[in-house]
């Protein structure tokens, strides 16, 4: 990494890492898809060392779930002392990716499958996520909703305030 990507304790910056992982992710979801793809939501991201200025980064993404429309793709960097040779997982992330057609809409992903151990275990982790990320968006609408039924049923709410 370069001077450039980094604060002044020589630390990169962690959006320099989130963008070259945003970026890997998304040619795995090209590449299993067919499609153009874009990020719909990062559900991790965990920085477990710092990664320096002159440190050589890695960063490896592999599509962990296909459903419909869209792709889990799990991110793993790692940095290198190129002096050394000293590698170590700095940082892992989980995005999801939408396929898209060539006007822009969600549009159909070939099916995952996994076959080794490790992948359907990666599969079953992702579609934990899944199911938080989906059940959160859920609790989020229903708090939206109840707000805007108080606000509508307050003192004052849609009327001039005139007799």
């Amino acid at each position: 990494m370069a001077p450039g990507d980094a604060n002044v304790a020589g630390n990169v910056h962690g959006g320099v890492i989130m963008h070259l992982c945003d970026e890997v992710a998304g040619i795995a979801a090209v590449r299993h898809s067919g499609r153009r793809a874009v990020t719909a939501a990062m559900d991790r991201m965990n920085f477990l060392h710092p990664v320096y200025v002159g440190q050589l980064v890695t960063v490896k993404a592999t599509v962990n779930a296909a459903w419909r429309t869209s792709m889990e793709v799990g991110v793993r960097v790692e940095s290198e002392d190129i002096r050394t040779g000293r590698v170590m997982h700095t940082s892992t992330a989980y995005l999801t990716m939408v396929a898209l057609d060539d006007e822009g809409n969600p549009t159909a992903v070939p099916p995952l499958r996994p076959d080794t151990p490790a992948e359907k275990r990666r599969a079953r982790e992702a579609q934990v996520r899944r199911d938080h990320r989906l059940a959160e968006r859920k609790r989020i609408e229903a708090v939206r909703r109840e707000g805007a039924q108080a606000q509508a049923g307050s003192p004052g709410a849609g009327s001039s305030g005139g007799s």
